[in-house]
């Protein structure tokens, strides 16, 4: 049906008005999960000279045969290096860290020594070269290290730091306003009248624009009155937000009201249906840069979207760069029925058969209210629209969860 949009298409049409966010300036505790706003380089050389990786003595390999003996004439550790170099027929105690000192070329282990007051014998020859660790092995200075779009985690930190690095220039977070809506929502906790249920739909987009490195500005629930869900989006404009999610009200229904409102603070729409299972209804629109998104209130429908349609928004925000969710190949745990006009992303189970081939096996109920199986999802299996039926084993496609947040 031609009032169906394709997802591809879709999300193609909420990135396309999209560009990275500027950068600022974060002090390396607080760059952690932040996206590199440009190529990180080395501000000094790693290691900054030849030094030993082993405890022993430095020596020149011509001296330090099976059976001699050499005179120790200093030590160095790491932090202290020796002043003087090393001669003929000459060791110095070395630690591991330390400088070589110049003439060494070669480090006896400590183990293949045996050491008499200032007189030490090899009991095993040093080799050149051997247990040094020489200047620039891990970076250079001026060498790129990290590209530009790189989300930052634990080992990229320490990458910077020993490259003298005390803060980096990260792409600012995107802020991203999330707006509940419906009479039928209370908060966890709250009183429960007879026709309400509790909202929990903000707490998982929440989470996925955390762990995506945005930030979440959470605007509670807005009631079924025009006022209220205009006077809420509007707030959503006041805090900066460069995205707008409101949550419930995308059809287009009598209490369907959040499209009218969003209209109302100037956000120019284009409403559409997606064809996809869960998540056809869903709205999405601008206000000059503020991207907005409409997406329904069912749990499920919720998160799918996020997935496939918010989190490369986010993505985008932060590198620059298109990234469509990425669909991984397998092969189906169970017979499946052909699908109609509408995209399944179906809540399934994941294993390896013996072979190593990933096996995916949808659950028998996939109403999109339940968030157990949500939670007990290991990854969505993607069936086409318009598919054939298909028998357990026939090649499929699926996304893996779960994601890191």
């Amino acid at each position: 049906m031609s009032d169906l949009l394709p997802v591809p298409e879709a999300r193609a049409r909420i990135l396309a008005g999209l560009s990275r966010l500027p950068s600022e300036r974060a002090p390396l505790p607080e760059a952690l999960g932040r996206a590199l706003a440009s190529p990180l380089t080395a501000m000094r050389t790693q290691p900054p000279w030849d030094c030993s990786a082993m405890d022993g003595y430095a020596v020149r390999a011509e001296d330090a045969r099976a059976g001699a003996t050499l005179s120790v004439v200093g030590e160095a550790a790491a932090g202290r290096s020796h002043a003087g170099g090393v001669g003929p027929g000459e060791a110095v105690r070395i630690f591991t860290g330390a400088p070589v000192p110049e003439g060494a070329d070669a480090i006896l282990l400590q183990e293949d020594a045996d050491r008499d007051g200032d007189v030490v014998s090899v009991r095993e020859a040093a080799t050149s070269g051997r247990h040094i660790r020489r200047a620039g092995l891990d970076f250079a200075a001026g060498e790129a290290l990290l590209p530009a779009g790189r989300k930052l985690g634990a080992r990229d930190l320490a990458l910077a730091a020993a490259a003298s690095h005390p803060a980096l220039d990260v792409v600012r977070r995107p802020r991203v306003a999330i707006l509940a809506t419906g009479d039928e929502l209370v908060a966890p906790g709250g009183e429960i009248g007879p026709d309400q249920i509790v909202a929990s739909n903000s707490y998982a987009i929440s989470a996925i624009v955390a762990g995506e490195g945005g930030a979440p500005i959470d605007l509670g629930i807005a009631p079924d009155r025009p006022s209220a869900i205009r006077a809420a989006v509007a707030r959503a404009f006041s805090e900066g937000a460069d995205v707008v999610v409101t949550l419930g009200g995308a059809s287009v229904g009598d209490h369907d009201l959040v499209k009218p409102a969003l209209e109302a603070e100037g956000v120019s729409l284009a409403f559409w249906k997606i064809a996809m299972r869960p998540g056809k209804p869903m709205m999405a629109g601008r206000r000059g840069q503020t991207l907005v998104l409409g997406l329904p209130g069912n749990p499920v429908s919720s998160i799918v979207c996020s997935l496939l349609f918010l989190v490369p928004a986010l993505r985008k925000l932060l590198t620059g760069a298109d990234h469509a969710p990425e669909l991984l190949p397998g092969v189906l745990g169970r017979d499946m029925p052909e699908n109609d006009r509408r995209e399944d992303y179906m809540r399934a189970a994941f294993a390896r058969d013996s072979s190593g081939v990933a096996v995916v096996t949808a659950f028998p109920r996939q109403d999109s209210s339940m968030l157990r199986p949500m939670s007990d999802a290991e990854c969505l299996l993607v069936r086409p629209a318009h598919a054939s039926a298909a028998k357990a084993g026939d090649a499929c496609r699926y996304l893996a969860l779960p994601f890191p947040y």
